[in-house]
């Protein structure tokens, strides 16, 4: 069994042992999502086999802490959970090598296209939601809120080589906003091109401006990327006037270090912060939907996989898991469609 990435599941040892015992204390947990699956309960103890899952590093944490329950009850099966970006998850996924992947963003048509060159049949399962937060250090005192044109002025494309926040300033007056940038360095650490939450990023903030203004949807280059979350908050709390962006469960776990900044979707908007009700409600313009996509044959071919998505469905799993891992549970009507989804594969 293999983990990478940092490590924020050690509660699941206690929200087990709760699942277990709101399931009757018998040791057995939730039933599976479908009998249809023909993997048995996902808690008798009897699922063998190992599974490899790979992709986004902010899904991770959740299907790391459904397969440490899992792996609880039934000792036989073994699992790898890595994230080394959602893009690169996609592409060792949509080669065949993985069982599942976990993605902060929907499939892209040219990854749909190599997965069809290469055979891969998939089932696409919405899990959780997520608030991508714009964070700074915690000595940051200057600043509390930041519109999509304040963003854009300092990360997008048309600011390479801006040093100082002020430098943002004439292109966050031409979009609108009267926000005070400051005199101050400007250090910016994010993720990586490999990220789905780099994509999200610039999908959600950064692309209809850049559409409206002529230029390449895209970030500006000259930042410090990481596809390592850990070190991305490690950057911006070394910099007391920093900026950079991860998702929502990286900040909450790390206030200590960084400071979450409220964002209007209009220049001088209404600034919201991303809470779990701001991002349940999509009142924070910043959330987005988190998936896994399952390998249809593979679940077909090993039990331990269709058990295992059984279990990850299943009533009350991922409402466990977010007990230490601070995302946002989908509504009852999603997870059902969730489930249709994987019961009709």
């Amino acid at each position: 069994m293999t983990l990478t990435g940092p490590t924020r599941i050690g509660g699941l040892a206690i929200a087990a042992a709760l699942f277990v015992a709101a399931c009757g204390g018998t040791g057995a947990s939730t039933p599976p999502a479908s009998d249809a699956a023909g993997a048995g309960s996902p808690g008798d103890g009897a699922v063998e086999g190992s599974i490899l899952v790979t992709g986004s590093s902010t899904v991770e944490p959740i299907s790391s802490g459904v397969a440490e329950l899992f792996k609880d009850a039934n000792p036989g099966f073994e699992y790898t959970v890595e994230g080394p970006g959602t893009g690169d998850g996609f592409q060792t996924f949509c080669a065949g090598e993985a069982d599942i992947a976990d993605a902060s963003r929907a499939i892209r048509d040219e990854e749909k296209e190599l997965c069809a060159t290469e055979g891969v049949e998939y089932v696409e399962l919405k899990i959780a939601i997520d608030g991508l937060s714009i964070i700074t250090s915690v000595n940051n005192t200057a600043l509390s809120c930041l519109s999509f044109a304040d963003i854009y002025a300092l990360v997008g494309p048309e600011s390479t080589g801006f040093a100082t926040w002020s430098d943002g300033t004439a292109i966050a007056t031409e979009l609108g906003s009267t926000t005070v940038l400051p005199d101050a360095d400007l250090q910016i650490t994010g993720p990586g091109e490999e990220s789905g939450t780099f994509d999200s990023f610039v999908e959600i903030v950064l692309g209809a401006i850049a559409e409206e203004r002529g230029q390449e949807e895209t970030t500006r280059p000259d930042y410090t990327a990481n596809a390592n979350d850990s070190a991305i908050i490690e950057g911006i709390a070394t910099s007391d006037t920093s900026l950079g962006w991860v998702g929502y469960a990286f900040a909450e776990e790390n206030l200590d270090k960084v400071k979450l900044l409220g964002v209007a979707e209009d220049a001088n908007g209404t600034c919201v912060e991303p809470t779990p009700a701001t991002i349940s409600s999509g009142e924070y313009p910043i959330a987005r939907d988190l998936y896994i996509y399952v390998n249809e044959a593979k679940a077909a071919e090993n039990p331990a996989v269709a058990s295992f998505v059984d279990y990850y469905l299943a009533e009350g799993t991922i409402d466990t898991v977010l007990q230490t891992v601070p995302y946002v549970a989908l509504t009852p009507e999603a997870l059902a469609e969730s489930r249709s989804a994987w019961d009709a594969r």
